[in-house]
This record gives C-alpha cells, sequence and structure tokens, in this order.
C-alpha cells in the first residue's frame, strides 16, 4: 500500500512534468510548476492515509494495542516517502535527463565517426 501511494505521486509529478516539456517549457520551470501544482493532491492523499491510521496508532479500542507498532510505522513511512518523492524524484528525474541527453551525444559521435571511417575505408 505504502508502495503503491509513493509510486503515485512519482508518476503523477514525472507526467505533469512531461506534460509541460511537451507545451515548450524548460526542465527546471517544468519541474517547479509540476512540483507546485501537484503538492496538493500529494499531500491530500498522504494525509488521508495518515488520519486513516490514526485511530490505530492511538489504540482506542481493546486489543488494539497490537496494531499500533504497524500504524506507527505505516504513518512514519507514509511522511518520509512524501518528502523524499517531492525531493528525490526530480532530482533523479534531472540526473536522468542529463544523462540522457550525454547519451545520444556521444551515440551521435560514434555514430559520425563510423560513417566517417566507412567513407574513408571504401574511397581509398
Amino acid at each position: 500500500m505504502l508502495m503503491g501511494l509513493v509510486t503515485k505521486n512519482a508518476i503523477l509529478l514525472i507526467d505533469f512534468t512531461k506534460q509541460r516539456r511537451s507545451d515548450g517549457i524548460e526542465r527546471k520551470d517544468a519541474l517547479l510548476q509540476a512540483g507546485s501544482i501537484r503538492l496538493r493532491p500529494i499531500i491530500m492523499t498522504t494525509l488521508a492515509m495518515i488520519f486513516g491510521m490514526l485511530l490505530t496508532a492511538l489504540a482506542l479500542d481493546a486489543g488494539s494495542e497490537m496494531r499500533v507498532p504497524m500504524a506507527y510505522a505505516i504513518i512514519g513511512g507514509l511522511i518520509t516517502s512524501t518528502l523524499l518523492t517531492l525531493l528525490v524524484v526530480p532530482i533523479m528525474y534531472t540526473l536522468l535527463d542529463d544523462f540522457k541527453g550525454l547519451f545520444r551525444k556521444t551515440c551521435l559521435k560514434m555514430v559520425w565517426a563510423n560513417i566517417i571511417l566507412i567513407i574513408v575505408v571504401v574511397v581509398t
């Protein structure tokens, strides 16, 4: 359940960023817009799950003390994963996008070098 929420949040951020980039907005501005616009739905779903686990964490019913550690772990995991999603996902997107650009440039140079080498070999 926790992994599903984290994955959904990351997909929301990256999908919105890609939509903005396809509209012609630069990567940094697209990431900032995605973070600010998608922040509200991410926080709302996280808070809904936290409030849902709050009754379990308070252990108000008889015999519910057994589930308190699980509730604490889920609430802590939700808070931590939400913060990490909002910070790590844009950073990783930026790094992988830079790597993709570097990889394309390197591959393009290798292709042109091979084409030139083939032309030289054929001509001589």
